[in-house]
């Protein structure tokens, strides 16, 4: 389990000296050595390497991390370039077709969007091989909502994209008026129907940004 650089290790000391993250750091580094866990220990904390708190521009949250081979980098939604693209990024990439012309690309790698400023957070960042959602409740939670909170805080223009209930259930954290805040149902196959498509979040984030001042994001995912 590395550890936070950049700016985000300042944000987040307070978290590292509580009682729940060592018992947090004790469960994950006997679920490495006894288990197979994704990400790699050393992509857990991805999502802050590759976009700095100074830098957010806008924050997508998700659940947790893929919980297959080769899939989760550390990054919500995202998966290496070699792996095939899942159903909910599927959908997203459609989404983005529909709302922005974006050609849908051959792979699910979104380390670019990271670069630009969207924090790709989970709101737990381990999971056990095969087995989704086996690592909640074990402290990620509050961690991820300390980082949360010091996104909250920002004082700049920042846009939330929420997709799907347990997304915005974080939505009485996010007190800055300052800050944009979108919802929708999630991308999944399951509900991506019910609302997902036609949010246009993509082209209402670039809106909203360019309109305070920020320059937009390029959402388009290149080939690989």
């Amino acid at each position: 389990m590395g550890m936070l650089e950049n700016d985000w290790a300042e944000a987040m000391a307070g978290e590292f000296k509580k009682p729940y993250y060592a018992s947090l750091y004790k469960f994950v580094r006997e679920e490495y050595s006894t288990r197979v866990i994704y990400p790699p220990a050393d992509d857990i904390f991805n999502a802050m390497h590759l976009t700095p708190l100074r830098k957010v521009k806008a924050l997508i949250l998700g659940q947790d991390p893929y919980h297959n081979e080769g899939q989760a980098h550390g990054l919500c939604f995202s998966v290496k370039p070699e792996v095939e693209i899942p159903p909910s990024l599927v959908n997203i990439y459609q989404e983005l077709h529909d709302d922005l012309g974006c050609r849908i690309p051959n792979n699910g790698y979104l380390v670019k969007w990271a670069e630009q400023g969207v924090l790709m957070l989970n709101t737990v960042l381990t999971v056990r091989a095969h087995q989704a959602n086996s690592h909640q409740g074990k402290g990620w939670e509050q961690f991820t909502d300390a980082i949360i909170h010091a996104v909250n805080a920002q004082d700049r223009p920042i846009v939330y994209m929420l997709w799907g209930k347990p997304a915005q259930s974080k939505i009485p954290m996010l007190t800055n008026p300052k800050h944009l805040i979108l919802k929708a149902p999630h991308p999944s196959p399951l509900s991506a129907y019910r609302g997902f498509f036609g949010c246009r979040h993509f082209s209402k984030a670039n809106e909203f940004l360019a309109a305070n001042g920020a320059g937009p994001i390029d959402w388009q995912i290149e080939d690989v």
